[in-house]
């Protein structure tokens, strides 16, 4: 898929992506693959599968409407999903939780570039973070992070009551989901709608949006040590 195709593929599915839109997704792309030869962001190089496997993949999930407020985006990583919503959508005020430093400079070299208002870089792990912000997103998303029963103490703690909780799956999401059932239902938080979709290419794409219900427990999340080896 080449960049000039997106607007109308993205059209299809409800999203409106304007000339400026455009212009900061392609200069986004040319910083991920010149940074790509430095630092280990993606094992998805070529242009073609860059605006197809991480652009319109991670802006599927804004189709659905529900993406608005204050969103954070755990192990960013190049900054799939948080940095693309954030161009696609300049009213969402963005937090992109990012572990590793390089990945966190390359995050803000690109920010600066496009100019983006709004969103902030947080060199954390997301278990460390939410001390400061428990509670406090209107929607918490991932994508390739973690299998959904460790992601969902990652991510839950950091949504508002009433919130969302996006996590990114392929096509293991439905037995994920029936595996993370008892996780959730401790976190505070249940399945509302599974988006089903695919990519052009045919690979499968299962957005999943949960609703927290009710506040988490303080003891959540514990220690990613333990959360890795005894998950919920």
């Amino acid at each position: 898929m080449r960049i000039t195709d997106l607007p109308d593929i993205c059209r299809q599915s409800g999203i409106d992506l304007n000339d400026e839109m455009i212009r900061q997704l392609e200069r986004y792309m040319e910083l991920l693959m010149e940074w790509n030869e430095k630092i280990n962001l993606t094992a998805i190089k070529e242009p073609e599968e860059i605006v197809e496997k991480h652009f319109y993949d991670c802006l599927l999930p804004l189709s659905s409407g529900q993406i608005h407020g204050r969103c954070a985006d755990i192990g960013s990583g190049a900054g799939f999903p948080g940095l693309v919503w954030k161009i696609a959508d300049p009213e969402l005020s963005m937090v992109l939780v990012e572990p590793t430093g390089k990945r966190c400079t390359f995050l803000k070299t690109v920010i600066s570039e496009l100019g983006l208002k709004e969103i902030e870089v947080i060199n954390q792990r997301s278990e460390d973070y939410v001390r400061e912000a428990r509670e406090s997103f209107d929607v918490v998303t991932a994508r390739a992070v973690a299998n959904l029963r460790v992601l969902c103490e990652l991510c839950v703690p950091l949504v508002k009551k009433g919130g969302l909780f996006v996590p990114m799956k392929g096509s293991s999401a439905i037995d994920e989901v029936s595996e993370a059932a008892h996780a959730m239902k401790v976190l505070g938080c249940k399945v509302e709608n599974i988006q089903e979709t695919s990519l052009p290419g045919g690979d499968i794409r299962n957005n999943i949006f949960c609703r927290k219900t009710a506040s988490t427990p303080p003891e959540y999340p514990r220690h990613y040590g333990r959360i890795k080896k005894q998950p919920l």
